[in-house]
């Protein structure tokens, strides 16, 4: 039985075993709860020294604050009924009024009980959680500034949400973000929604430099820089100090924010409006924030780069377009000198409001073309077209080099109403000979940049290539039909259990690359993919979209279960395009060989129904209609199964040869091929059926082909 005296060194021994604990420890006796022992954790908690005579003391002496807040009456309930009393985040204040400080705690009240069972009081064990919690509350915050980061939100929109974020955390403090401007020696406002208007307009530039504030000398220097009382701190010397004081603003805690290259990215200050030294749970929110800005920083510069790379894309491919457009439209004018009319025309307003061509012929110079902006006065072009070359297009025309003049040219310019600021006038130079000169006017609206220059340079090259159009016209027709030939296959495959043939002809005389395909090509296993469509448009973009599409389905079909798999891979190819918009219609099948026939699957995407013929010489058209792909991202194709049994074949056209007109302007029509099938008589021959459908297209329309025609006919073994 433990004796008087070690009952009476219990709480000494408990205090000593608690002494170095991260926690506080008290040991209360009899109902009154009065203070045996005690860690030295306990006395820095309630703010008294051990020295000032709290042994012996009630804790409702010692701590009085408490009182009102339950604490005497959980005492009183575990020193009664001997049963322990736990809490987790309990919420206290500590200290006297108006001073009090709030704390969290886990506590711990367990009964204190002699040999015989008897309670001779309680024994008081609490963690300080005050840190833990706001720490929790800090990785919250920081968590949701994250998202909005990830998200991708405006930069304002994630400082601001930074600064109101620590406001919460510690509602002292004010938050403030100040960037480096464009030069680097200076700061600019970020965020501080909690700063008044005219305090943010003050420190609007504040210098990079020492003694420019907390945030100026934090910036310059580097590192934290901590002043407690603006009031007297040297750093805030004359202007700074007086507008901090009129926002009622007396310390002030910066930090720099800095890039993971070790870049200087801006500031983040805490302001307080009472004087105040910097506290451990103060670095760490600056450090937090700190920290989070610099990402979110570096996000928006990274995303602001992308921004200005990618519209720097988007303009050259504009531009690329402006050139091809250009060129195109003056290259199909075959004639001499309406391709330069054309070219001034395009020219205008686009590089300037004015644009004026001369020619050299027998010695002599002559005004080829003169375009000027709709919205001026058609006296303008009347002066131009009338008026004689003047001296810069006579030395371009000599040299062959361009000139460029930022000032006012000599001429009418005043009285006309316009505010030319200066031109350039380029050679038009073929093949070593420079035969004319290009003159566009330049005005404050539309100044002569780098990227002018530029695009006049490509148009007087291509006005230059325009002028060779017609003798270059047969070299054109052979290039095109190498081209289209270069779309097609060279021959159709061997497919085990069909017969295939087919059939192209461009539009005209083939001066034009045309939009038309087909292509046969196997898949794994003993399948074979089958594709037949029209591209909208005609040239170079026909022929890259002709060769997207091809592309894209040679690709993905081996890799993807089903027809429509494959004919929305190829929508999305075609959506993913930003140069232009590209509208394709196409019939992609799949099909392989059976016992006693093909089986084949297949989606129409808004092209003309491809036609069954059975062997008995009855034809219908496949009946799942699709949309047209390059229009929306989730067209509708529905997949249709047909089988052909030998002698079945499977015919598919493009709308050129359905809409192929005889001299009263009929169009050919489905109901015309469906006959045209169903004439065939004997034995099914794939070449025999395409034989009879391009013949029977010849007749109709005189041997006229205004579009392109593509025609593949498939025969079941």
């Amino acid at each position: 039985m433990r004796s008087s005296a070690d009952a009476a060194a219990l709480p000494d021994q408990l205090a000593g075993l608690f002494a170095h604990a991260p926690v506080v420890f008290a040991a209360l006796a009899g109902p009154e709860h009065r203070l045996e022992g005690a860690n030295e954790a306990f006395f820095e908690v309630v703010g008294r020294a051990r020295s000032e005579g709290s042994i012996g003391q009630p804790v409702a002496r010692i701590v009085p604050e408490l009182v009102h807040q339950g604490l005497l009456d959980i005492l009183d309930a575990v020193y009664r009924d001997g049963v322990p009393y736990v809490a987790h985040s309990a919420d206290v204040l500590l200290g006297p009024l108006g001073r009090a400080r709030r704390r969290w705690f886990d506590f711990s009240f367990e009964p204190r009980r002699r040999a015989d069972g008897r309670i001779t009081g309680v024994a008081f064990i609490a963690v300080d959680v005050t840190r833990q919690r706001a720490a929790l509350k800090l990785a919250a915050e920081q968590q949701a500034l994250l998202e909005q980061i990830a998200r991708d939100a405006p930069l304002p929109e994630v400082l601001d949400g930074m600064c109101r974020a620590i406001e919460k955390l510690s509602p002292k403090v004010i938050g403030s973000v100040l960037l480096v401007d464009g030069t680097g020696r200076r700061l600019v406002h970020g965020a501080a929604p909690s700063l008044p208007d005219s305090y943010n307009k003050a420190v609007d530039g504040t210098p990079i430099a020492p003694g420019a504030g907390s945030c100026g000398t934090a910036a310059y220097r580097r590192e934290m820089v901590v002043v407690s009382d603006i009031a007297s701190d040297p750093l805030w010397e004359g202007g700074y100090r007086t507008a901090a004081l009129r926002a009622g603003l007396a310390a002030c805690w910066s930090s720099p924010i800095m890039s993971s290259a070790g870049e200087l990215l801006g500031t983040f200050a805490m302001y307080h409006r009472t004087p105040r030294e910097l506290r451990e749970e103060d670095l760490d929110l600056s450090i937090v924030f700190t920290r989070t800005a610099a990402l979110a920083i570096e996000r928006d510069r990274a995303e602001q780069a992308r921004r200005r790379a990618q519209a720097q894309v988007q303009q050259a491919s504009a531009d690329l377009a402006f050139v091809l457009r250009t060129s195109t439209a003056v290259s199909e004018e075959a004639h001499f000198p309406q391709n330069l009319q054309q070219l001034a025309r395009l020219a205008v307003p686009a590089l300037g409001p004015v644009c004026v061509i001369d020619v050299r012929e027998e010695g002599r110079i002559r005004r080829a073309a003169v375009a000027v902006d709709p919205e001026l006065p058609d006296r303008i072009r009347q002066l131009l077209a009338s008026r004689p070359a003047d001296s810069p297009v006579e030395r371009v025309l000599a040299t062959g080099v361009k000139e460029v003049t930022r000032t006012v040219p000599a001429g009418p310019w005043p009285e006309l109403g316009l505010a030319v600021t200066g031109q350039i006038c380029l050679p038009l130079t073929a093949r070593g000979d420079t035969f004319g000169a290009l003159t566009l006017l330049a005005t404050a609206e539309r100044p002569l940049d780098q990227r002018t220059v530029a695009l006049a340079e490509e148009l007087a090259r291509t006005a230059a290539a325009g002028a060779e159009t017609t003798r270059q016209y047969d070299r054109r027709a052979k290039l095109a039909r190498d081209l289209q030939a270069g779309l097609l296959l060279a021959a159709l495959p061997e497919v085990p259990g069909a017969r295939l043939a087919a059939s192209y002809r461009p539009a005209g005389e083939g001066l034009d690359i045309g939009g038309d395909f087909y292509d046969v090509f196997p898949l794994p296993g003993d399948w074979w993919g089958l594709v037949i469509g029209d591209v909208c448009g005609r040239g170079a973009h026909a022929a890259t979209t002709t060769a997207l599409v091809r592309n894209t389905a040679r690709a993905v079909a081996p890799l993807l279960p089903t027809p429509d798999a494959v004919a929305r891979s190829v929508n999305d190819a075609l959506l993913d395009r930003t140069d232009s918009e590209s509208f394709v219609t196409l019939v992609y099948a799949e099909l392989r060989p059976v016992r006693d026939g093909m089986a084949v699957s297949l989606v129409q995407a808004g092209h003309p129904a491809p036609l069954v013929r059975r062997a008995d010489g009855t034809v219908r058209p496949t009946e799942a209609v699709g949309q047209l792909l390059g229009v929306t991202e989730d067209p509708e194709l529905p997949l249709e199964t047909v089988d052909l049994r030998s002698g079945d074949a499977l015919v598919l056209v493009t709308d050129g040869l359905l809409e192929a007109r005889n001299p009263a302007g009929d169009m050919f029509g489905e109901e015309r091929l469906a006959d045209v099938l169903r004439s065939v008589s004997g034995p099914a021959d794939a070449q025999a059926l395409l034989d009879a459908v391009v013949g029977a297209v010849d007749a109709f329309a005189r041997g006229v082909c205004d579009d392109d025609q593509a025609v593949l006919v498939l025969v079941a073994e």
